[in-house]
């Protein structure tokens, strides 16, 4: 068997320290059997992908050095390596589904769905498309296409029985259709969702091994169901453990600093990283901790694999990355240090800011060091000069924190509209909201202006700053974190 592995990224946010880790593996065992690792973007989701997402994921892979043999900017055999490029694909493949009735249109409206949901989870039921639309006469399906209903397409689910996965790691997975929805294959927008891409795509590239997070073992009925009605042979599957936070609960933004771009903005050097994502679930045969890449390569083995939960630990990252700077001669770790913060495109932001403001190249230090790196030194005092009582600034952080999750496009623009709208909604002036977000990123009441010091940090920087803040004022309660979730609920109700 040749060999052909894939990572398959979403370009709708900051690439994930999770991609990383998938992709790390998926590499590491097509170059151990001289075979070729792909790199397909799923981006069908036109409202959320952006193509500076997707360069940020091509720019963060080559980073740490988790080069790809086909893909978008490369081509290969197998192209388009964009979803989005492959729509006639989908649409011919969902034709074959539709004609031999293993899928169906469906016209039932969002509201309809919604009440569908909220009665199976008041009852305690598995939420999942009870089959309205499964009986519909043809001539009915017609005539509601050529009138213009919108309508999605879903496969067909048997309604009894189990399907069996042949996991490479967990041996036979058993789950019972009875929790396996009748899944949206074909949106109402003509796109196709990660499912049928996914097994259409799979197929099509003649991918040998689907590598991937146990989060999708749920899904991977649905994926079998495909194969078979296309009548193909299914890939190997094989399910990687999910990186934990320290408290074990599934690594995430609202703990963690997840995106690839924080790391780098932090110092982290691309080999610690990846020497640090290797070791989650894998152990080496002699039993070091420190490799190369080339190393991990050399030495893999699926046999090595642990499933128990991995821990994404910031100390044990830390203590790795020191170890990869202390072995670097004094000349390479002189250029790490410019190719980290001292390179043009680092500064080139930085200079409208400060030019104005600068009498001696010394003062650019105290001006810069906030955004060059993590030189602030915060305390609940640095909070102590605001008019405001430490519960009304923990509520304006917590609140902050909230609503930049919810931003797409990390602009200076969209940063003014989310701020200035949280302010309407809170009655507060924009300057009193603004005041603890300069000193949880800054360390200090005046700084470099703030969206646009937002814009230089990102958005992961930007978010741990906030979180970090909101644990130096003693972080949130339980009570109190309910309280302020009913209350920002209610805030973006009122808007």
């Amino acid at each position: 068997m040749t060999v052909r592995t894939r990572i398959a990224p979403s370009p709708t946010g900051d690439p994930h320290v999770g991609t990383a880790y998938v992709a790390l593996f998926n590499l590491a065992f097509a170059r151990s059997q001289g075979g070729t690792f792909v790199l397909r973007i799923e981006d069908t989701d036109q409202v959320r992908s952006t193509k500076a997402s997707e360069q940020m994921i091509l720019d963060s892979l080559r980073w740490l050095g988790l080069d790809w043999d086909e893909g978008p900017d490369r081509g290969g055999a197998f192209g388009p390596y964009r979803q989005s490029e492959r729509s006639e694909i989908y649409r011919s493949h969902v034709e074959i589904l539709i004609e031999a009735r293993h899928a169906f249109h469906c016209f039932c409206s969002g509201e309809r769905l919604d009440e569908l949901r909220q009665a199976q989870q008041q009852r305690g039921e598995t939420q999942r498309y009870d089959g309205h639309c499964l009986a519909l006469e043809p001539g009915e399906v017609q005539r509601r296409l050529a009138a213009g209903e919108p309508s999605v397409v879903r496969m067909k689910v048997p309604e009894s029985g189990v399907c069996r996965i042949d996991d490479l790691f967990r041996g036979v997975i058993e789950i019972d259709y009875q929790q396996v929805d009748m899944q949206v294959l074909l949106k109402s927008d003509g796109m196709p969702t990660y499912h049928l891409a996914n097994v259409v795509d799979d197929h099509l590239m003649e991918i040998s091994h689907v590598i991937r997070g146990e989060e999708w073992i749920n899904s991977a009925p649905k994926h079998r169901l495909l194969y078979d009605y296309f009548g193909w042979a299914p890939p190997v599957l094989a399910h990687l453990p999910l990186l934990r936070n320290p408290d074990r609960s599934k690594l995430s933004k609202r703990k963690n600093p997840t995106s690839i771009q924080y790391y780098r903005r932090m110092g982290y050097l691309p080999e610690a990283l990846v020497n640090f994502l290797g070791l989650m679930g894998y152990s080496m045969a002699d039993g070091r901790e420190q490799f190369e890449l080339s190393d991990f390569i050399a030495a893999f083995s699926f046999e090595r694999i642990s499933l128990g939960a991995p821990v994404f630990d910031l100390e044990k990252l830390n203590w790795l990355n020191g170890n990869w700077l202390r072995g670097l001669s004094d000349g390479a770790f002189a250029d790490r240090v410019v190719q980290w913060a001292l390179n043009r495109d680092q500064l080139m932001p930085i200079v409208p800011l400060v030019r104005e403001r600068t009498e001696r190249f010394a003062d650019l230090i105290g001006m810069t060091g906030y955004l060059l790196g993590d030189n602030r030194e915060l305390t609940s005092d640095s909070f102590a000069e605001l008019s405001m009582e430490q519960e009304a600034v923990l509520e304006v952080l917590q609140f902050t924190l909230w609503r930049l999750e919810q931003v797409p496009d990390w602009e200076r623009a969209t940063l003014v509209d989310c701020m200035t709208s949280l302010a309407g909604a809170l009655g507060v002036k924009i300057r009193a909201l603004l005041g603890p977000l300069f000193i949880a990123l800054s360390g200090r009441p005046v700084a470099l202006p703030l969206y646009d010091s937002m814009v230089i940090l990102g958005s992961d920087v930007t978010r741990a700053r906030l979180r970090d803040a909101i644990d130096v004022l003693g972080g949130v309660s339980k009570k109190q974190a309910k309280r302020l979730e009913k209350r920002y609920r209610g805030l973006a109700a009122a808007e």
